[in-house]
């Protein structure tokens, strides 16, 4: 892994290790579907206003919408409103250490459905990490025991979502650039979500005015979903999809940092351990496969959706 992407692994994940807080305040007011509509709305003005400004292609005509729709619906919407769901019954914590289990999804499903393969490293450097998430939450069997079950069961197929849409977006990136695949993406998540919210929810406009809400919406739909998603294509297209989930373990680091500044909470001394076992388990998987561990050659996207 280069400096350059694990400084940019860093960032998307300061930037994500919000985004459960902000969800937990935003599912109070609204539906888990409403919640993904707004957030996908405004990352898609970002990324609309950040192309136009840069010159940026959109590449309209050459577009391969069916896949770029199915890899907005499996890697975002799905899994958003999932995760909304699932922090009605669980804590924020709990809830970004269960979506810490997606790079394994992601070299799961590479292995089943993409013809990737796994060398001993990376599955030592995910052991190594998922011990750090234990060490840093200070996990135990009372409180797995006191997890909701509902709960946890969408936040695992959340994960699972993720893992799928990560390994979609690696063979969509062949073609497109960062910034067309952040904007299909949101642009789908936000037509998708939006008839959900529309047809099931009910959206309380008066609650979008509401300072804490309008705050919390700027947090997580222009920083969080907009030059995120940005982030988080690149390092896909640079790195590759198992790198870019690792990102997924760092983000409970970032939520735990994220209540120290803004809720004043103490860092215990297995913060500071489980940071090092964690950075340990990145620096692990993201090595390099040796010659005789290589992927088979993988099918277009196209044929894969087409499965």
């Amino acid at each position: 892994m280069s400096r350059l992407i694990f400084a940019a692994l860093l960032l998307l994940s300061l930037i994500w290790g919000g985004s459960y807080y902000f969800i937990k305040v935003l599912v109070q007011d609204f539906g888990p579907w409403t919640v993904v509509f707004l957030r996908s709305a405004l990352g898609l003005a970002v990324i609309t206003v950040f192309m136009l400004m840069m010159r940026k292609p959109f590449g309209f005509r050459n577009m391969p919408w069916v896949s770029v729709a199915v890899m907005a619906l499996v890697n975002t919407c799905f899994p958003w409103a999932i995760i909304g769901f699932s922090e009605t019954r669980l804590t924020s914590n709990m809830a970004s250490v269960l979506n810490a289990t997606t790079p394994l999804w992601s070299l799961v499903t590479g292995m089943a459905f993409f013809g990737a393969s796994a060398h001993r490293l990376q599955w030592v450097g995910m052991g190594t990490a998922i011990a750090g998430l234990v060490v840093l939450l200070g996990l135990n069997p009372a409180s797995i025991v006191s997890v909701d079950g509902l709960g946890f069961v969408g936040m695992i197929a959340a994960s699972l979502f993720y893992g799928l849409g990560s390994q979609l977006s690696k063979r969509l990136l062949n073609t497109l650039s960062p910034y067309q695949a952040t904007f299909c993406t949101l642009l789908f998540s936000m037509l998708g979500s939006g008839c959900m919210a529309f047809s099931v929810e009910t959206v309380p406009v008066a609650q979008l005015v509401a300072p804490l809400n309008l705050s919390v919406l700027v947090g997580l739909g222009i920083f969080g979903s907009g030059f995120a998603y940005i982030l988080f294509y690149w390092i896909v297209q640079k790195g590759g999809p198992d790198i870019a989930t690792m990102v997924t373990y760092l983000l409970p680091v970032f939520s735990l940092i994220w209540g120290f500044a803004l809720l004043h909470e103490n860092i215990r001394w297995s913060m500071i351990a489980g940071l090092a076992l964690i950075l340990a388990g990145v620096f692990l998987t993201s090595r390099k496969k040796t010659a005789g561990s290589l992927p088979r050659k993988l099918l277009p996207l196209d044929q894969m959706v087409e499965r």
